[in-house]
């Protein structure tokens, strides 16, 4: 019984030393491959002109500032990671964000519905902290 349980723990262990080694080779290969978006932007003049007044406008919510420097960084020619690093983000983020105003132009840009029930009373009220009594 006991040798038993230790063949089953080294196989285990060796198993997973293996699986670690297998996923770390992908991880370096998927690094060697070329992250190019299929999603190419071009900008009309007014789509920049737009773009360029969001990005530099200081009394809007943040995401809409960011969200222009992304679009305009992307059609100067930037990759997503690059852009990325850039604006201090995920590439999955630029990469959503990248493909929503490829397809929809300036209107993707901005916020949908949630799903979900919506809010009863708003964020800046007190009710929360005083129902828990803070």
């Amino acid at each position: 019984m006991y040798l038993v349980v230790i063949f089953i723990n080294t196989l285990t262990f060796y198993l997973d030393i293996l699986l670690v080694l297998r996923y770390s080779f992908l991880a370096l290969e998927r690094k060697d491959m070329p992250r190019k978006s299929p999603y190419y932007v071009a900008l009309t003049r007014e789509e920049k002109n737009e773009l360029s007044r969001r990005a530099t406008k200081y009394t809007l919510p943040y995401f809409v500032v960011q969200r222009a420097k992304m679009i305009l960084m992307a059609a100067q020619g930037m990759d997503n990671d690059e852009i990325a690093a850039a604006l201090d983000t995920r590439r999955e983020v630029v990469s959503l964000w990248r493909k929503r105003f490829f397809e929809q132009r300036l209107p993707g840009l901005d916020e949908r519905p949630r799903p979900g029930r919506p809010r009863s009373f708003s964020p800046s009220s007190n009710r929360v902290r005083q129902s828990h009594g803070l």
